[in-house]
């Protein structure tokens, strides 16, 4: 029942919040931060409790902790949960991330409160729920939970107080690919359940009975083709990339961490989880199609970055083109880069999150994200620009911060399978300093347009930034404890799909 609890205590604290309000305002902050930190603590115990273990499982999939309880039975739908030690890494990712942005919008969020917290609370609960769903069903309910709340986050809490319209029609252009997105998913979820039922005469949407489906070829590649593109629009990957750039550009600072922090890696997880466990048969017949476009995300994203003059459209440029970067080592069918994988999608989360955050500074301080109206903040403001230059250059990969290690360990195991798409994408490093350093030096060098005004950051902005740079190098100096921690889960998928593929190829 323990695994229960991490989509119950987000739910009902973000209720709880939405409720509170009618006492006090500021009471639905306080539940909501309470809330997050009880699911932490269900998730360290069950750490403790889980028997979590470095060794390699021999056996796919290998649930460390479960929950089933019959839902509807009659469908074969049961809320099943269950966690591994890649679940549980993204987990704590989530719950860290979750805790900067309500410490982010502590004292700027202040019209609707309770409803705000009600809905990042009900994000919270959807990302968490994808993490941990077993059972398909459940898998695409959580996925859609996510939907509405992060409508209204936009829709109501956008940059622009003043001009609602540009808010409400980034929230809309998200709406509509989402909706698309889930759509071509529960057709493929259904394709799958169906087939199965015709080879067993069993309804079920339990994933781990669904691993040992024998399919088609044909219907195998087809479903696995719905899934795929339902992943790509929601990480996103060029040409499903829509949506990004104004929902980002439009959404509060402290709804963009949720949004590049979290959202953004439910994709690349559930493309990971099922598209290379589900259709083993056929996820090489797709691998050169998503190393083109992985590749292709990676040179155009950071060539829209670059040509970016609104600081948080550069920042999500940006994001799609680290997007590429994961989606090639997904599907590159070597161990080692899908290690680089989780190390990247921590660093990545962490170093995307704190631009972010210190982009939302600079336009509480100036009101302004158009980058030539900024230059010379470096005289006006305190400690922004130091931390600036140290996440524009772990973005960009420097030695001595997890987005070095796990870009090495992507481009050095994807060597091993694809030499040619390894090279390439190595060239791509250039262009992420480029896009880095024009960043920092079109905001912060040059003569200052802000004479006479000197700003520092508050003290829980300080430390917010001090703990993001202490995360970040604490992975790129000791990689080792993550790369321990999720051996198991990386392995047991890695050999699953070759011993699979061999068993059938015989």
């Amino acid at each position: 029942m323990l695994l229960s609890l991490l989509v119950i205590i987000p739910f009902f604290s973000g209720i709880f919040s939405f409720l509170s309000v009618k006492l006090k305002k500021c009471i639905p902050r306080y539940i909501s931060i309470i809330g997050i930190f009880l699911t932490l603590l269900v998730t360290i115990k069950i750490w403790f409790s889980g028997n979590f273990c470095i060794s390699q499982v021999n056996h796919y999939p290998h649930w460390n902790y479960q929950c089933i309880l019959h839902w509807m039975p009659r469908f074969g739908i049961d809320f099943h949960l269950a966690i591994d030690s890649f679940s549980i890494i993204m987990l704590f990712l989530t719950f860290f991330l979750g805790i900067i942005s309500i410490l982010c919008a502590w004292n700027e969020i202040k019209e609707n409160e309770g409803f705000f917290y009600f809905n990042l609370m009900l994000v919270l609960t959807g990302v968490i729920g994808v993490f941990i769903a077993v059972d398909l069903f459940l898998f695409f309910f959580f996925w859609e939970i996510i939907l509405v709340p992060m409508y209204f986050l936009i829709a109501l809490w956008g940059n622009n107080k003043q001009n609602k319209t540009s808010a409400i029609h980034a929230a809309n252009k998200f709406f509509i690919y989402s909706q698309i997105s889930g759509l071509i998913m529960l057709i493929s979820i259904l394709l799958l359940v169906f087939s199965y039922y015709q080879n067993t005469h069993i309804l079920t949407f339990n994933y781990d009975l669904l691993l040992v489906n024998i399919l088609d070829p044909r219907t195998e590649y087809i479903i696995m083709l719905g899934f795929f593109v339902s992943f790509l629009i929601k990480m996103p990957i060029i040409p499903f990339h829509g949506w990004l750039s104004d929902f980002h550009a439009q959404s509060s600072y402290c709804g963009s961490i949720d949004i590049i922090g979290a959202l953004f890696k439910i994709a690349p997880y559930a493309l990971f989880r099922y598209n290379m466990t589900l259709f083993p048969n056929v996820i090489q017949q797709i691998s050169p199609i998503a190393m083109f476009l992985g590749l292709f995300s990676i040179f155009y994203g950071a060539l829209l970055a670059f040509s970016q003059t609104n600081i948080k459209r550069l920042i999500a440029y940006a994001s799609i083109s680290h997007m590429g970067l994961i989606l090639i080592a997904i599907y590159s069918d070597n161990k080692v880069a899908f290690h680089g994988l989780v190390i990247q999608i921590i660093s990545n989360s962490l170093s995307t999150a704190a631009l972010c955050i210190l982009s939302g500074q600079i336009y509480k301080y100036f009101k302004t994200q158009n980058i030539l109206k900024m230059g010379g903040l470096w005289s006006n403001i305190y400690w922004i620009p130091a931390f600036s230059l140290f996440f524009a250059l772990a973005n960009a990969g420097v030695p001595g911060t997890g987005n070095f290690i796990g870009e090495f360990l992507i481009l050095f195991g994807i060597f091993q399978t694809y030499p040619i798409v390894s090279i390439i994408a190595t060239i791509s490093i250039i262009f992420s300093s480029i896009y880095s350093l024009y960043m920092i030096q079109r905001i912060y060098y040059g003569p200052s347009r802000r004479d006479n005004v000197i700003l520092s950051p508050n003290i829980k902005e300080f430390l917010i930034s001090i703990i993001l740079i202490f995360s970040l190098v604490f992975l790129g100096l000791m990689p080792q404890k993550i790369l321990n921690f999720s051996q198991d889960t990386i392995s047991s998928i890695y050999h699953f799909k070759k011993k699979f593929v061999n068993s059938i190829s015989k």
